[in-house]
């Protein structure tokens, strides 16, 4: 298992937006694309029931099969964004197609949990925030939006700066560009004076015993 990845601290870049509340990890990758245990080529299949018709043909008028769609890094969805079952593959399928971020009115919690252990950044912002933003993106597709995770601020158009909260643990993750795993590689050295000393102590018969 990789236990690196490229460290994610501010960017900007186009955004689109799937203007749906409740999408579920079905929607974003369907569950017949789910046999693989490899993270590349996902992006292929990413929200694959709304991308083609039933017949196959693509469908022109999906924002992702756009050229700006192609482009974008940002995903702007609606409400409780993730909801379903727990398979990473939707995370996966989002970050192999290119974004970088999905900003939601909320998401689903195990959603959230399996976008920040894979380098996804899931962005809430306020209902008031969020509806304006979705409109705009909605009505202007690829419209730059910006991200800021040290500041833990989400730059939008026209200027306005949204703070944005994230866990603590995954937010040094994510600006270290390492998994859980890779961070407590990164204390191999602490580990071991740890253990050296712990080991020191009990030859030396300085542990006290009750």
């Amino acid at each position: 298992m990789s236990t690196g990845r490229e460290r994610l601290s501010r960017f900007e870049g186009p955004a689109v937006a799937v203007a749906r509340d409740n999408v579920d990890t079905d929607q974003i990758i369907p569950a017949r694309f789910l046999k693989t245990t490899s993270r590349t080529g996902l992006g292929a299949h990413l929200f694959a029931d709304w991308r083609a018709n039933a017949d196959g043909t693509v469908r022109p008028d999906f924002v992702l099969n756009t050229a700006v769609g192609a482009t974008a890094r940002v995903l702007v969805a609606g409400w409780n964004f993730g909801c379903g079952s727990s398979r990473e593959h939707a995370p996966w399928a989002l970050a192999d197609f290119g974004f970088r971020a999905v900003v939601a009115a909320s998401f689903a919690d195990i959603f959230k949990q399996n976008a920040l252990k894979n380098g996804l950044l899931p962005v809430q912002l306020p209902p008031d925030v969020h509806a304006a933003l979705l409109a705009r993106v909605t009505a202007e597709p690829g419209v730059i939006v910006g991200v800021d995770l040290a500041r833990q601020m989400a730059a939008l158009p026209g200027g306005l700066e949204v703070p944005f909260a994230i866990d603590a643990f995954a937010r040094e993750c994510l600006l270290a560009g390492v998994d859980e795993i890779g961070w407590v590689l990164a204390q191999a050295e602490a580990i071991a004076r740890f253990e050296s000393g712990r080991i020191g102590n009990t030859a030396t018969g300085s542990t006290s015993s009750s």
